[in-house]
């Protein structure tokens, strides 16, 4: 099982952005997505997730062998493809705990009982250091950039999709919440799911290992490596990626 991106081109008001990307992240894998910002990183997570903004003009995605190139973003989600945002949106009036139970609900043929999704809930949010009042308040309304990252983390534990695509997650969080939030995304891992997870820099992944790291540059990727490949461009910058890229 796999999810596999077959030379995607996406563009966005009439401009291509991404220029024909090939991946496949494999089910207990992780990879890590760097490069500069501009390049083309959050415009490949929207395309997988099916945001009509971004349009796919050519190549294809494929879910466990289906092609899920043209579904709408809730079929994807029910197929188990999960979206972490880099800037999560505030909903007034939605508690994150209705939130939740109405997506785990959605998900599935099986419906969680109230008891059983607040023993759910309350044992992830554990995992996440989350204050249980945050289950009453409205979903990342007043929230801090932190908040809202674990959050999205909770949402993913709750979720528990098989693929996630993690867009600049560490992003805004201090050194505590990176940490709470990498042992989240660890935690996943351990179950085996498919993660990609977008990032600039180097720093979440002295919590979380990627098996595999790509650099993407100018809507294409132009280098894949180890965890090494992180090391080199924490040393040296994304300045050598012209060379790489000519």
């Amino acid at each position: 099982m796999k999810l596999e991106i077959k030379d995607l081109h996406v563009a966005v008001e009439g401009k291509e952005i991404l220029h024909g990307v090939d991946l496949d992240i494999g089910m207990g894998t992780t990879h890590c997505l760097m490069g500069p910002n501009g390049s083309g990183k959050s415009t490949l997570a929207h395309a997988l997730m099916g945001h009509p903004k971004y349009v796919i003009t050519e190549g294809k995605i494929l879910l466990d062998g289906e092609d899920i190139t043209s579904l709408p973003p809730h079929e994807r989600a029910k197929r188990g493809l999960f979206l972490s945002f880099q800037y999560p949106a505030e909903i007034p009036g939605v508690t994150l705990s209705n939130f939740l139970r109405t997506a785990l609900n959605n998900l599935g043929s099986e419906k969680l009982g109230v008891l059983d999704f607040h023993k759910l809930l309350k044992e992830k949010m554990g995992q996440l250091d989350m204050d249980s009042a945050f289950t009453k308040r409205y979903l990342n309304e007043g929230f801090s950039g932190g908040e809202k990252k674990r959050a999205e983390i909770l949402q993913l534990l709750v979720l528990q999709p098989k693929f996630a695509v993690l867009d600049e997650t560490d992003s805004g969080l201090d050194i505590d919440a990176l940490k709470v939030v990498a042992q989240g995304v660890n935690s996943l891992q351990k179950e085996h799911r498919g993660i990609l997870l977008i990032t600039h820099y180097n720093r979440i992944l002295h919590y979380i290992v990627p098996d595999r790291v790509h650099v993407m540059y100018q809507g294409k990727i132009i280098k894949s490596g180890g965890k090494e490949l992180a090391n080199e461009i924490e040393q040296r910058g994304y300045a050598f990626l012209q060379e790489v890229a000519a």
